[in-house]
């Protein structure tokens, strides 16, 4: 395996649309994940799927909204390797409903006990449908040093404003939840699992390569008091699964929030944001590039971004050291091979945080 990359090498490293030739890396990866990560199922042929999915996507020509998805991975342009992957959707629930539950309260008062009794509920909800969803982000273990995470997250908000026309208003982002040391979800098996029969990597699996819409078949539409589940159920309702703390941060800083809606099957949090106001979507800005300068790097001149380049199939993005000039932006050689870009181009750029 590779040695985590540090600061030098992660210059290296670019972010592309996936295409067919991509799946064996995809299946490694998604064999990594533990379960829970429905938008990387550990089967190729569903994976095989995505990737026929996201070449149409990349393919359609309209700038508007549809059903699509747009699959994207981490490649190492020194050695050829897949690192990672990220996934956009245009708008979730076009094929089948996108359900959430929603936490809310209810509030009763009994004039004879002189008290006022508050209950928090379960509201099954399809609020967030037609939303755009950022998901499926993995980063193999070896390379998590160097700031490719934020690398690969902050490209699906690079892509999305450069195919505004095709996002929606609204973004969201489910983070995994709470699984215990056999795999198992105790959100999953105080709630759900009592009415399906089927344990939860199995329900997972299932949801993974099919679809949710069993979730609308057998899924009791009345309200769950959340003071009658078992403590286990309670106690991870809204939390993510520790290694997604990292992304949960990530996502705050971009301005995502939570705001009560969780995962009908495993409880993790489900974070929003307006799309315009996503900080990555804000703050990038648009330049021509004037000069490719091999004076630019950590110990001379110019600042560390984020950098995209190129629309649909041809988008990609690196780090790179930009220097603001009088008509334009200069950029370092190895940012402009990783790119495949020359002065004269446009590219859009942002800060790295």
């Amino acid at each position: 395996p590779l040695p985590p990359c540090n600061r030098s090498t992660a210059l290296t490293f670019v972010i592309r649309a996936a295409n067919a030739d991509d799946l064996q890396h995809l299946y490694e990866m998604a064999k990594r994940t533990g379960g829970g990560f429905t938008n990387l199922p550990p089967d190729r042929k569903a994976l095989t799927a995505k990737l026929e999915r996201g070449a149409q996507g990349f393919a359609r020509t309209e700038d508007t909204v549809a059903d699509d998805l747009f699959v994207f991975v981490l490649e190492n342009t020194e050695t050829g390797e897949v690192r990672g992957t990220c996934q956009v959707f245009s708008a979730v629930g076009q094929k089948w409903p996108f359900y959430s539950y929603r936490i809310g309260a209810l509030t009763q008062h009994s004039e004879e006990l002189g008290r006022t009794f508050r209950a928090d509920i379960l509201n099954l909800s399809t609020d967030l449908e037609g939303s755009s969803e950022v998901g499926g982000l993995f980063l193999h273990p070896g390379e998590r040093a160097g700031g490719l995470g934020m690398l690969i997250a902050r490209s699906r908000y690079l892509f999305i404003r450069g195919h505004r026309p095709r996002f929606a208003d609204r973004c969201l982002a489910e983070l995994r939840g709470v699984i215990d040391e056999a795999g198992g979800s105790p959100f999953w098996d105080g709630v759900a699992g009592r009415f399906f029969g089927m344990n939860f990597q199995d329900a997972d699996e299932f949801n993974a390569k099919f679809g949710n819409q069993f979730i609308a078949d057998l899924m009791p539409k009345h309200p769950v008091y959340i003071a009658m589940l078992s403590e286990a159920a309670r106690h991870v309702i809204g939390v993510p699964h520790p290694t997604g703390r990292a992304a949960m941060r990530m996502l705050e800083v971009e301005g995502f929030a939570w705001e009560n809606y969780i995962d009908i099957f495993d409880g993790g949090p489900t974070m929003t944001a307006r799309t315009d106001q996503i900080r990555s979507v804000r703050e990038a800005e648009d330049s021509v590039i004037v000069a490719i300068d091999d004076k630019l790097g950590e110990h001379t001149a110019g600042e560390k971004r984020l950098v995209a380049s190129g629309r649909l199939a041809k988008f990609r993005v690196a780090y790179g050291w930009v220097d603001r000039r009088d008509d334009g932006i200069a950029i370092d050689p190895l940012c402009a091979r990783v790119l495949g870009v020359e002065p004269g181009q446009s590219v859009t750029h942002v800060a790295r945080w």
